[in-house]
């Protein structure tokens, strides 16, 4: 299996999610309108949907291996759309995580 696709998937979904859980942010803690919940609402059906695309025998571990990529894509939102750079740490934990999601995915299993 190539792990291309699973990530380009993963990717989009972790975006899907941080946009609609932002837009939830954004109302309750920066004083946004209400109708920031409307495509954030969106959002987060289309993440959804999205975890159900990636091709896994159980959805535990698709989900366990798609949490490496979302927590380096919050650091990507952190530094692109909040402005704020991401520190060594915040760099080395990511990289952890995503090794993580890669030992998941990329791992042998019983027949």
């Amino acid at each position: 299996m190539t792990l291309a696709a699973p990530i380009a998937v993963y990717v989009m979904a972790a975006l899907a999610e941080i946009a609609g859980c932002f837009a939830f942010w954004a109302w309750l803690r920066l004083g946004k309108s209400p109708l920031w919940l409307v495509p954030g609402m969106v959002s987060l059906a289309v993440f959804a949907w999205l975890l159900t695309r990636v091709d896994a025998d159980f959805a535990g571990r698709a989900y366990a291996a798609y949490g490496g990529i979302y927590v380096t894509a919050s650091l990507g939102w952190l530094w692109l759309t909040e402005g704020q750079v991401p520190t060594r740490w915040d760099i080395l934990g990511g990289g952890l995580c995503v090794l993580g999601a890669m030992v998941i995915l990329a791992g042998p299993r019983a027949a």
